[in-house]
């Protein structure tokens, strides 16, 4: 785990003789991968490699919670940084020990010493300072290092006496979900305890099935799946989520039953959240609050996990002008039926990690002016969505100075009573911006407001203009005032709409500022 780009794909490419970061998007990792590194020494071990963006807290927690020992990369050039300490927190909540790996230590600007206090003073306990924390200087890029970092691991793992049973029922974990076209649902799973079998019933979450089809990490079929070993398992009826536990049960009717159990249950839950959130939205409405624009949207993505960690981003977006809301969302990619309900509800359809739609698919959505924003990079997307938020927010009006004239003199036209009072004109001199027929005029008096009302009529020498710039003279009658003093200022205002703004901080974390 670690900050984004601070190798930690590249590290496990190093322990695997592999190049997986230079095929990824972006060059950042945005699933969570698992592999199983035979190392020099003949031992196994099994790594989680998880993304360091902002937007996959989810996936890195669960990386966390499915896991013996957390390796924290950290670049030796770049230092302690906001998902570090995510990383830290999320192992020290899952219980999990950490081992420290000070990554890129062949850059000029790498200074490990400067990353040793930076994690001390964030209270990891380093082996150096008299702590529990082991810390290894690595290079990917260079291979060094990476003898100590195996020792390192295999001595944590001695030291926590890592063991478990392999007879008995499986008890595993899922990593990721997809959909495949040819095969269904596949899930990526690690076996925590007891041996997977093909021909077993499992429910999983509020799936169920029988496994088809057990696949190593290198695409081998197995029949069978020990702990420590993560498998890619075929057979079951629906896509769980990622995080759900696999249970083995004895026959079809249990894993039935159970599965039906637990949707109900999980409906049940959802339909309570929603009534939550419809509670306090009810109460504010009898206030004058501004009126929210709705956005919806449909999520699409290639494995279940990152459309959870897309879903999660999105909803950060949310503002008191525009409250996006995700209207359906699935693994796979565009199909008929997701452009049929965007056109029903006037959806945007996100597409994360997915191929691009045919082209019969792309001009159907052209036609009905579906909007279809498709990206490999999550800031990318993120961005994208948020200047769409942008567009669609109403704003808020403001009240802005637009120009200021001073009274010069004060001229007075006759009327007969019939018609009313006499009139005055005050002549001016735009001193700053410009003043406009159509703002409203503020009279100010030795600094104070005196009145405020409309444009009445506002001439150049004799003719109606609509604005006078600064430095030219002008005659102007505002409504209902007849009491103009030389000396008087000006001030014409008008009324600006302010959109809100898209914020990208330094460690990826986006919102909408209103």
């Amino acid at each position: 785990m670690g900050h984004v780009d601070h190798g930690k794909t590249s590290l496990l490419d190093a322990l695997r003789q592999t190049s997986v970061a230079a095929r990824e998007a972006g060059g950042i990792t945005q699933h969570l991968g698992a592999f199983v590194v035979v190392m020099p020494s003949g031992a196994s071990i099994t790594f989680l490699d998880t993304p360091g963006h902002a937007a996959f807290s989810a996936m890195r927690a669960r990386g966390a919670a499915v896991t013996d020992i957390v390796v924290l990369v950290v670049a030796a050039d770049d230092g302690v940084m906001p998902q570090t300490l995510e990383a830290m927190s999320h192992a020290k909540a899952a219980n999990v020990p950490i081992v420290v790996a000070i990554n890129k230590c062949d850059k000029p600007g790498a200074n490990p010493e400067r990353v040793k206090l930076q994690l001390a003073s964030e209270g990891l306990l380093l082996e150096e300072m008299g702590g529990d924390v082991q810390v290894i200087e690595v290079s990917a890029l260079q291979k060094t290092g990476l003898d100590n970092l195996e020792e390192a691991l295999l001595l944590q793992a001695e030291m926590m006496d890592l063991k478990a049973r392999i007879d008995g029922p499986a008890q595993a974990y899922v990593v990721e979900a997809r959909l495949d076209k040819g095969r269904g649902p596949l899930i990526t799973t690690i076996v925590k305890a007891g041996t997977l079998t093909c021909g077993q019933h499992v429910v999983v979450g509020s799936e169920w099935g029988r496994i088809r089809a057990i696949k190593d990490m290198a695409g081998r079929l197995t029949q069978r799946a020990t702990p420590a070993m993560p498998v890619e398992i075929e057979g079951l009826r629906g896509l769980p989520m990622a995080g759900d536990d696999v249970i083995v049960v004895h026959s079809e009717e249990r894993a039935r039953m159970l599965s039906a159990g637990r949707t109900r249950k999980f409906e049940e839950n959802r339909l309570r959240r929603k009534l939550n959130e419809d509670i306090p939205s009810s109460l504010e409405s009898s206030e004058e609050v501004p009126q929210r624009v709705e956005m919806p949207v449909i999520v699409k993505a290639d494995v279940q996990g990152t459309v959870q960690a897309v879903t999660d981003a999105l909803r950060t977006l949310n503002s008191s002008q525009v409250l996006l809301n995700v209207v359906h969302v699935g693994v796979g990619p565009i199909s008929q039926s997701d452009v049929d309900l965007a056109q029903a509800c006037g959806a945007c359809i996100v597409g994360f990690n997915i191929k691009s739609p045919p082209t019969a698919l792309s001009q159907a959505a052209t036609r009905a002016s579906i909007k279809l924003i498709l990206h490999r990079v999550i800031y990318h997307l993120l961005e994208d969505i948020g200047n769409l938020i942008i567009e669609k927010a109403p704003g808020t009006f403001e009240t802005q100075i637009a120009g200021q004239a001073e009274v010069l003199n004060i001229f007075e036209v006759k009327r007969s009573k019939s018609k009313g009072p006499d009139i005055k004109i005050a002549g001016c001199r735009v001193v700053e911006g410009f003043v406009a027929r159509t703002g409203t005029m503020r009279l100010l008096r030795s600094g104070e407001v005196v009145f405020e009302g409309n444009c009445a009529s506002l001439k150049r020498e004799t003719q109606d203009v609509d604005t006078v710039k600064k430095g030219n003279e002008c005659g102007l009658i505002i409504s209902d005032w007849y009491d103009f003093q030389i000396g008087d200022v000006i001030q014409c205002l008008e009324q600006v709409v302010r959109k809100p703004k898209f914020i990208k901080s330094e460690s990826g974390a986006v919102r909408i500022e209103c």
